[in-house]
């Protein structure tokens, strides 16, 4: 292997390893608070300018009033997200920033019933 082959491989390893932190620091570890009086069930993201949602984020857990839920390495993004909730009433909360090493989400009552509100 020539000088000037090792050489771009050993640039390359180092571009890849220099940019390994700015990678990282793009996802959000987003502590998700339920303010609001109804139990979550269901929690989807989508990215604001698509259409398709995600899979549930909580699995079998359930985010109950009061309690906190932890998402990690979520993509600093603007989001929709689609709540469902104990009753299963679904929510679509539009354009929720979620960007910073650890970031705070509260679901309030006025945000589940603005939404109940709409489809009424």
């Amino acid at each position: 292997m020539s000088q000037i082959n090792r050489f771009l491989i050993l640039v390359s390893m180092l571009l890849v390893m220099a940019a390994a932190p700015a990678i990282a620091a793009k996802h959000s570890k987003v502590i998700i608070v339920n303010q609001s009086h109804w139990a979550i069930h269901e929690l989807y993201f989508s990215p604001t300018d698509e259409s398709e949602w995600g899979d549930d984020q909580l699995g079998d857990d359930v985010i109950e009033s009061g309690e906190k839920f932890t998402l990690n390495g979520v993509p600093c993004d603007k989001w929709d997200v689609r709540v469902v909730d104990e009753d299963g009433d679904e929510c679509v909360i539009e354009n929720v920033g979620l960007c910073a090493d650890t970031d705070k989400w509260v679901i309030k009552d006025s945000d589940l019933l603005a939404c109940q509100a709409a489809t009424d």
